[in-house]
């Protein structure tokens, strides 16, 4: 995820990729940022203590180790921000020792600048600090203001929405090699369909439903589509 946030930030040109600063264990992962000019630190701690913003790109269960063994340099000065999913505020803060900190649930799109991010502020961030955070995550998508209390469910859309997205892809695409394209048309007419729909849906300003049935003729071929889906559930 880290990766891909760069990436679209990079991309967006928003900040030079000299100005972000990461760590990594893993010689590949450091390898793929050296690779489009991300300023690479020995370790955690190296991070910190040069730069303003902090973000917590790291696996829910280990996020609390790596909050409490960085905490003696977690001034106030600095604004943290944490994409774990799951990991309330409440504990970022009570580790940090403070509670500038905001939690953001983004997703992989964002590499290509399209992502779907929400934040939310702990106690002592200000709205400023809201919107400076808006600002880079806006960089490489769209993103909301939420309630933390809805970060669950946002994860499971959001967060975890693009893999739902890639099995409907590929279901497509199987489909059409079932009925005897070749693969390589399949995938790309699935792909393109895909993304074809999601604009319609979100610059047309007509629900969903208005536009599946703005596509179903009847007695046509789509709405026997339709009916068979359901079918199944």
């Amino acid at each position: 995820m880290a990766e891909s946030i760069a990436r679209g930030v990079v991309r967006s040109g928003i900040l030079p990729p000299n100005r972000i600063t990461t760590s990594h264990s893993s010689a590949l992962r450091r390898q793929a940022f050296e690779s489009f000019g991300v300023h690479l630190l020995p370790g955690n701690d190296d991070v910190v203590a040069a730069s303003d913003i902090l973000i917590f790109s790291v696996k829910p269960q280990v996020v609390k180790d790596v909050v409490l063994q960085l905490r003696p340099l977690l001034s106030t000065k600095k604004l943290l921000v944490s994409i774990a999913a799951g990991v309330k505020l409440k504990d970022l803060q009570d580790w940090a020792g403070h509670s500038r900190f905001i939690r953001v649930m983004p997703n992989t799109p964002s590499a290509v600048g399209v992502a779907a991010s929400v934040l939310s502020l702990g106690g002592a961030a200000t709205e400023q600090d809201g919107d400076l955070i808006a600002e880079l995550f806006g960089s490489v998508g769209k993103i909301w203001k939420a309630d933390e209390k809805f970060f669950d469910a946002i994860t499971g859309l959001s967060g975890s929405g693009p893999a739902y997205i890639y099995l409907a892809i590929e279901a497509l695409a199987d489909g059409g090699v079932a009925a005897g394209l070749p693969r390589e048309l399949a995938l790309g007419l699935a792909s393109q369909t895909v993304l074809g729909a999601a604009s319609m849906a979100t610059s047309s300003g007509k629900h969903p439903g208005q536009l599946k049935d703005d596509v179903t003729s009847p007695g046509g071929t789509t709405i026997a589509g339709i009916h068979e889906l359901e079918k199944g559930g």
